[in-house]
């Protein structure tokens, strides 16, 4: 037993961080604009090139939001979201009234299958009579998707494409960073990714007029005079000065955290080679750049698991998602589509032993809250969703720490 808890993923905090908050508040910029949320911003277009422009933001989901608006998504119309996903992919079109249509993945990637993206537009423009306003592909867990293949369908029938690249910061494809490919780009800084500012999140932008833009709705849809006019409906999405500050700290290891994160993947690759059933999902081709925000696995079905009888035999009865999780109690451990009892079971294995790992997200076609949304599926990502797993995979995760989790796993194998 280790005297420690390996969590799955938490960005690690340098002395940089403290020079920039100290600097904010001895110049009194304790608000949700100054200094350090520029020098993010310009520290971010360098980052990402391009030529793109970064608008710093209060999430990755505010980010998708305005992104939608910029698109010119309404009420009654449709957006294509990846299937396999976290829930801010899909719940920003819900708030505008829009309907989120899900497609399924590929298999190598694990992210959205281009060609029944493409199905799913013709399929769309035949049952409605119009074409979806947006499409949100995302890099699940960091992995790059074929934005080649996306870009050329959605160029092909005239609709923007919004990169929710939250997971994929750093990620690239052909050697070009995620987010700078469609009209848009997501990045989040929430407190697991791979930098972060204690939460917030950005904008990448196509030049200086949607920056501008996206940086008015983010600040109310204040118009220019002496008093307060809106002439349209804003939110206030700017990032704090404070949490800037963080972000600038970050932004100086964000490489060694990228690299980190690489070379904790390959350790992972190597000591899972010979442990059969066990799988470590990494990169499909040479074309392909993760980061490996998460390092994933599967689990073949016919595995068994030390007390795997035991699995879903009790409900959850603390906070979900660590310290900042909430409780909201059920009286039933099962849903309809859920992880096998093998994974189930590791997973509470891991957890007595002081490792933190979850399961993949949920595809939000089975989430009871889009059952009656259109998805255009193929079964992968739903078959994936119940053999697979996230293991811990942040800056702070040592080699000793993926050599335990490792010994974990092989000790639960029956």
């Amino acid at each position: 037993m280790v005297d420690k808890r390996i969590y799955l993923c938490l960005a690690h905090m340098s002395g940089a961080e403290q020079k920039y908050i100290k600097e904010a508040f001895d110049t009194n910029w304790v608000v949700p604009l100054g200094p350090n949320v520029n020098g993010f911003e310009s520290d971010l277009e360098s980052f990402v090139g391009e030529g793109k422009k970064v608008v710093a933001l209060s999430s990755g989901t505010a980010a998708v939001h305005l992104a939608l608006i910029a698109c010119g998504v309404g009420a009654g119309d449709e957006v294509i979201v990846q299937d396999f996903t976290f829930c801010a992919s899909s719940h920003p079109v819900t708030y505008l009234g829009a309907t989120p249509v899900f497609v399924d993945s590929e298999k190598d990637s694990w992210n959205i299958d281009p060609d029944l993206l493409e199905e799913a537009i013709k399929d769309r423009i035949a049952k409605t009579g119009r074409k979806p306003k947006a499409i949100v592909p995302v890099a699940l867990y960091g992995m790059p998707y074929r934005i080649d293949r996306i870009m050329e369908i959605a160029d092909r029938y005239d609709i923007p494409v919004i990169e929710d690249a939250a997971e994929g910061f750093g990620s690239r494809y052909d050697g070009r960073v995620l987010g700078t490919f469609g009209r848009y780009g997501v990045l989040s800084f929430n407190g697991n990714k791979m930098i972060t500012t204690s939460g917030g999140g950005a904008l990448i932008c196509p030049d200086e007029e949607a920056k501008n833009r996206i940086m008015w709705y983010a600040t109310q849809a204040r118009e220019a005079y002496p008093y307060y006019q809106h002439e349209a409906i804003g939110y206030n999405y700017r990032l704090s000065n404070i949490c800037a500050g963080i972000g600038r700290g970050q932004m100086t290891v964000a490489s060694d955290h990228i690299a980190h994160h690489k070379h904790v993947f390959e350790l992972y690759r190597e000591l899972f080679a010979d442990i059969s059933g066990i799988e470590v999902h990494g990169n499909p081709s040479e074309r392909s750049d993760a980061n490996f925000w998460l390092n994933t696995i599967t689990i073949d079905p016919a595995i068994r698991i030390k007390g795997q009888e035991n699995a879903y035999k009790t409900t959850i009865k603390g906070a979900v998602g660590g310290a900042a999780g909430v409780v909201h109690a059920t009286e039933d451990a099962h849903t309809d589509c859920e992880p096998n009892a093998n994974v189930e079971a590791l997973r509470m294995a891991l957890d007595a032993a002081g490792v933190e790992a979850r399961p993949l997200w949920k595809p939000m076609h089975r989430q009871p809250v889009y059952k009656n949304n259109p998805a255009y599926v193929n079964g992968i990502a739903e078959s994936l969703f119940k053999v697979g797993m996230c293991l811990p995979s942040g800056p702070n995760v040592t080699d000793e720490d993926v050599r335990y989790i490792v010994d974990c796993v092989t000790a639960d194998i029956l």
